[in-house]
């Protein structure tokens, strides 16, 4: 199997294969679908175009192949939800709606709510946000109290300050109130797939607006187990960044009373595709049990002698008096679209509740 199979582009989700299967659900949901209609509009450049860029061009190609009035269009692009395949299909869906349904808000977002089980609207439901603040807002948080999680969900993740891939929201960027109602009726939901946006939706606004997260985490600390788990995931930047009070959050505040025997990054010199390996001993030299937030920071080698550090979580964990205990972790050396490894000297550092208390290094052969 070549390196290409194993390892396909995310563009090619949305590949020949995937467009055969919504130009038939699109045949299915209606005979008013044009499919010459729709591959002729997706354009002889469909292959050079990124996953997104194809999400977009296939919103367009659904228009064209749907010359009618958009509540009419709209029906049957619901229809279609169903018949495509779950993800990114459904998500080019979405982006119809996005993309030729601006002046029809409220059917719109009945739409975007109806689609988004199949393939997130996260993406497009950005746009009307934009044009419709006040409204689009106030129908996202009758989304939160939806028996859909997918829909509950939407609530929260479609409001998300730093949405990757998305579109910015300069209200939502500047004022996380606008979303708190929806935050806060989702604090303790049922569904791990909603909490998991609850909490990076606050780990974004963490970034920008730190104090307005943590004064609304710690007004929830200790009433759910769920919310508990949505604020240990939500400080997790700030908690990597050493922030007094996210680490008091988690009890994990104060100097530590701890030894590190040992701290060891192995092999000493490898080359990409190589597993660097990581462990470290700790010791308790403290009267009492403590929680230690254990992380590990990589300082990466850049052009020109500099390095850029990136934080990675370890372990959390609870130390009794004199205890000891030893973490280890591995990871794989290798190109990512969002990092490139330059050859030469990785620093790493061993960071304990904010504190960098050990060092290594490794090298990184051309």
């Amino acid at each position: 199997m070549t390196d290409t199979a194993q390892n396909p582009l995310l563009k090619d989700l949305l590949g020949t294969a995937a467009l055969a299967r919504i130009a038939m659900a699109g045949e299915q949901a209606s005979p008013r679908f044009d499919p010459g209609r729709f591959q002729r509009a997706l354009g002889d450049d469909f292959p050079d175009l990124s996953i997104m860029e194809r999400v977009r061009r296939i919103g367009d190609a659904l228009h064209a192949a749907l010359p009618l009035p958009f509540p009419d269009a709209v029906g049957i692009v619901r229809t279609m939800g169903p018949l495509v395949e779950r993800g990114f299909q459904a998500v080019a869906l979405s982006e119809y709606v996005a993309r030729h349904g601006l002046d029809d808000v409220e059917g719109s977002m009945a739409a975007l709510a109806d689609l988004t089980g199949f393939g997130s609207s996260e993406f497009a439901v950005r746009p009307f946000l934009i044009r419709y603040p006040d409204t689009a807002l106030a129908t996202m948080r009758g989304w939160a109290g939806s028996g859909d999680e997918h829909v509950r969900r939407l609530s929260s993740e479609g409001t998300r300050p730093r949405l990757p891939w998305a579109t910015r929201i300069p209200a939502l960027t500047a004022d996380p109130e606008l979303a708190a109602p929806i935050l806060e009726r989702l604090k303790a939901d049922p569904s791990p797939y909603v909490r998991k946006s609850v909490a990076n939706h606050l780990n974004d606004i963490t970034y920008r607006h730190p104090d307005w997260a943590l004064a609304m985490m710690e007004g929830w600390a200790g009433k759910d187990a769920h919310t508990g788990w949505i604020i240990r995931h939500a400080l997790r930047s700030l908690i990597k960044a050493g922030h007094p009070r996210a680490l008091t959050l988690v009890g994990a505040a104060g100097t530590v009373a701890v030894e590190v025997a040992s701290f060891t990054v192995t092999p000493s010199a490898l080359r990409l595709g190589d597993r660097l390996q990581i462990a470290a001993d700790i010791v308790s030299t403290g009267t009492q049990a403590q929680r230690l937030v254990v992380d590990y920071r990589v300082h990466y080698a850049r052009p020109g002698g500099k390095a850029s550090g990136k934080v990675f979580k370890l372990k959390t964990v609870d130390l009794p008096p004199a205890g000891r205990t030893r973490l280890e972790i591995s990871q794989v050396i290798r190109d990512f679209s969002t990092r490139k490894h330059h050859p030469g000297a990785h620093r790493v550092d061993l960071i304990i509740n904010g504190t960098v208390r050990g060092e290594g290094v490794f090298d990184l052969l051309a």
